[in-house]
């Protein structure tokens, strides 16, 4: 149920409502809107009766919310949410992308990378430190060494670090670096790591998992809105169909159906979408002509011979190419675009 304040409702008017929703054992999330103010009630305990609500003090109107989703949904907050990650915003006009290597493999490699990224307009840096793959055997990431990297980097050069939590047992130190929490496909559906992200209150970037709907998508990030984290990104990276050409099959129909849906920000990350650089650029003007706001681009100096994911990383030479096309585009789609570094 959502709970429409009225616009000159007192701060009394509003704990009083919250007291209530509490004494009859849901739980009330405030959201503050342009406007006014609404309190979302979740809980499991069955169906709540709107009159309980409508003859108190300040309330406008309680209105029933039929969707599973309750507070990633539109109903409960129509206005697009915006993601304050220090000075920057994640769902606002201008377009935000974030870029970096897949992983971080050595100082070198990463710091190189940042400086690049950061030349070419980007304001986060993304970089795994722990990296969940899907062979035992395969690199999985430099661990705590590369956190300390990833701090090392972020000090150098102010760009937010976007960086994978891979577990509950290691969410405390990537938290410690990170700006934004990463978690990936293969953790879409790991609920006790999404309600753990949700007693942050450190903004997650929430990849849909390779053959997860989009209301499945949504009830993942719900999860996390539910244990009081509103901070929360959305991102499209490809799902996995009978096509075998690509990597994944980029859902670009996802696009405008989440904003449709959510008020939630949406970017998309082409990189693992088509998983062939020579690829990437089209579909990250095709991501942003749906509607995303923003992209996750992978990006290294030296591609040949990356640890992960090197076919499909943009050269810096190639990401700086991309950045110029998207300057182009942005004002086609009403957005904006800072190509310039950040100083």
């Amino acid at each position: 149920m959502l709970i429409l304040m009225k616009r000159d409702a007192g701060r009394e008017d509003i704990l009083r409502v919250k007291d209530k929703v509490s004494g009859l054992g849901y739980v009330p999330h405030e959201i503050p809107g342009a406007q006014r103010v609404a309190i979302g009630i979740t809980g499991n305990r069955g169906k709540v009766d709107p009159e309980l609500f409508n003859t108190m003090p300040g309330v406008e109107e309680a209105i029933p919310v039929t969707k599973p989703y309750k507070l990633v949904g539109r109903d409960m907050k129509p206005e697009n949410s915006r993601i304050e990650v220090g000075d920057e915003v994640i769902g606002g006009r201008e377009l935000a992308v974030i870029a970096g290597p897949c992983s971080v493999e050595n100082w070198n490699q990463l710091i190189t990378s940042a400086r690049a990224v950061k030349e070419g307009g980007a304001r986060f840096l993304r970089g795994g430190a722990f990296k969940p793959r899907s062979s035992p055997y395969s690199f999985q990431g430099m661990k705590e060494e590369g956190l300390v990297l990833l701090r090392e980097a972020r000090a150098e050069t102010g760009l937010k670090i976007v960086t994978e939590v891979k577990d509950v047992l290691t969410l405390s130190a990537v938290a410690e670096v990170a700006d934004v929490l990463q978690i990936g496909a293969r953790n879409m559906s790991n609920f006790s790591l999404l309600e753990a992200a949700g007693d942050l209150r450190i903004p997650v970037l929430l990849k849909r998992g390779i053959s997860a709907t989009i209301e499945e998508l949504l009830m993942a990030a719900e999860y996390i809105l539910a244990r009081g984290n509103y901070n929360v990104i959305l991102c499209e990276r490809g799902i996995r169909t009978f096509e075998t050409a690509t990597r994944n099959t980029l859902d670009l129909n996802a696009v405008p159906v989440l904003k449709k849906l959510t008020h939630l920000p949406v970017i998309v990350d082409p990189s693992h979408g088509i998983g062939m650089w020579d690829g990437v650029t089209a579909m990250a003007l095709a991501g942003v002509a749906a509607g995303a706001d923003g992209l996750m681009i992978e990006v290294h100096p030296d591609p040949a011979n990356a640890l992960s994911d090197g076919y499909q990383s943009l050269k810096p030479e190639r990401f700086k190419e991309l950045m110029e096309k998207l300057g182009r585009l942005a004002p086609v789609v009403e957005r904006t675009l800072r190509t310039e570094a950040r100083i």
